[in-house]
């Protein structure tokens, strides 16, 4: 198949693109290297993603409509895997406009462009910030109700919104994929684990936000796995959980590092604004339609991804 994936040289992406590559797809990449974190690491990622096959990569910003019309008009793709996103619940406080921006009109010439082109299908990477704070029990697909907590979990819901329009407009076959805290080797920087994980290697104090809270932390490799069989959804509009559908409380967190870090150095901050204190998938609909079964288990994959880490932060 001739795949491309937005957002390409990201965490989740360069993850992706590597096991298309492997598996002997034709991928593309589209990728204009966002400032939010390094982007030395996203380099890092594409080099890492070369060593698995030919990748084509294409640099510019999706938020140039004239561009991406232009492209997929070149490019004839059989999937579109939207995963390009500007990320992070804090950040969008304080910068809410980037996220109408990056997560919503991006949104928004992305699916006109594959429109237009004739691309039969169309998967979209969400998010579990999309059900808002959920305290009891996990949450089913149906169940969002648009009362979220911060700008970024109102752009991902907006998103959605206009993924059902244009998929209505356009009549291609639209997959979305909402995501549950992911984490393994090459996580996003600026997440718990990696940041938890980068400053402890490093001998500095963490900060917890309140230990009480729980995610439901998921391997990148489940992710990527359940990316790919939604390429066969029978349905044409679906939208799925993919989790671990075992919550983690960030206190059982902090013990699992403290195997690995005993010296660790841990303040306790308080609640922040925008945050959810929990989130549960119910992966019921993806397991039965999919055949998606997450086979990482957390203390699994917190082992290798601090495995990974250190070896990383020797060079």
């Amino acid at each position: 198949m001739k795949i491309v994936i937005t957002g390409g040289a990201g965490f989740i992406g360069s993850s992706l693109a590597k096991s298309l590559l492997t598996a002997g797809h034709d991928v593309s990449i589209i990728d204009h290297f966002s400032s939010y974190y390094d982007i030395n690491r996203k380099e890092e990622h594409l080099e890492e993603v070369k060593k698995a096959g030919p990748i084509k990569v294409h640099v510019f910003d999706l938020l140039d409509q004239e561009k991406t019309d232009a492209h997929f008009r070149d490019h004839a793709y059989d999937k579109v895997v939207h995963l390009a996103a500007l990320p992070g619940v804090q950040y969008s406080l304080t910068h809410p406009h980037d996220y109408i921006d990056q997560d919503i009109k991006v949104v928004v010439n992305v699916l006109k462009a594959a429109g237009d082109a004739g691309v039969p299908h169309v998967l979209f990477g969400s998010s579990s910030s999309v059900y808002g704070n959920r305290e009891n029990g996990p949450v089913l697909e149906n169940e969002a109700n648009g009362k979220v907590k911060s700008p970024y979990a109102a752009a991902k819901a907006g998103a959605e919104s206009f993924c059902h329009a244009y998929q209505s407009l356009y009549g291609f076959k639209l997959t979305i994929l909402r995501f549950f805290t992911v984490y393994g080797p090459w996580g996003r920087p600026d997440m718990a684990i990696p940041l938890f994980i980068n400053k402890l290697i490093k001998g500095e104090e963490i900060i917890v936000y309140d230990r009480d809270q729980s995610r439901d932390f998921t391997y990148i490799d489940d992710i990527v796995t359940g990316i790919t069989l939604a390429f066969e959804q029978k349905g044409i509009s679906e939208i799925y959980n993919l989790g671990s559908g075992t919550p983690i409380q960030l206190n059982e967190l902090i013990t699992s590092l403290g195997v690995y870090f005993p010296d660790a150095k841990i303040l306790d901050g308080t609640f922040r604004p925008g945050d959810v204190r929990h989130t549960w998938s119910d992966i019921s609909k993806a397991r039965d339609e999919l055949g998606y079964t997450p086979k990482v288990k957390f203390e699994e994959g917190l082992r290798r991804t601090i495995e990974w880490a250190k070896k990383y932060h020797a060079y």
